[in-house]
C-alpha cells in the first residue's frame, strides 16, 4: 500500500475532539449514523452515511484532507483528496 503524502502535512499532535458527537446535528437537533474527527483541526463530523454528510461539508469547506473514524474499536483513516483508506491509522483516537 502507498502511504497517504497528506499524512506528512498534518500539524503535529492532532487537535482534541472539538465534540462528543457532530456538531451540526447537535446543534440541530438531528441525528448521525457514525463520526469522523478531522485530522486538521480535530472538528468532528457525521458520515457520508448520514443524512447531512457534515465530516465531507468540512473537508470541502476547509480542504482539511484527512479524517479518522471516531468510533470505538475503529482504527483506520481516510484521505479525501487521494480517496485513500489508510488501515491501520497508528495515530487513531477511537480504539
Amino acid at each position: 500500500m502507498t502511504p497517504c503524502a497528506h499524512l506528512a502535512y498534518l500539524p503535529g499532535p492532532v487537535p482534541a475532539a472539538t465534540s462528543d458527537g457532530c456538531a451540526e446535528c447537535l446543534s440541530a437537533g438531528t441525528r448521525w449514523v457514525h463520526l469522523r474527527r478531522c485530522l486538521t483541526c480535530g472538528q468532528v463530523g457525521c458520515c457520508d452515511s448520514s443524512p447531512r454528510r457534515h465530516a465531507t461539508a468540512h473537508h470541502e469547506a476547509t480542504g482539511h484532507p484527512l479524517v479518522e473514524s471516531a468510533e470505538p474499536g475503529e482504527d483506520w483513516a481516510w484521505c479525501y483528496p487521494d480517496e485513500l483508506l489508510i488501515q491501520p491509522y497508528p495515530g487513531g483516537i477511537a480504539r
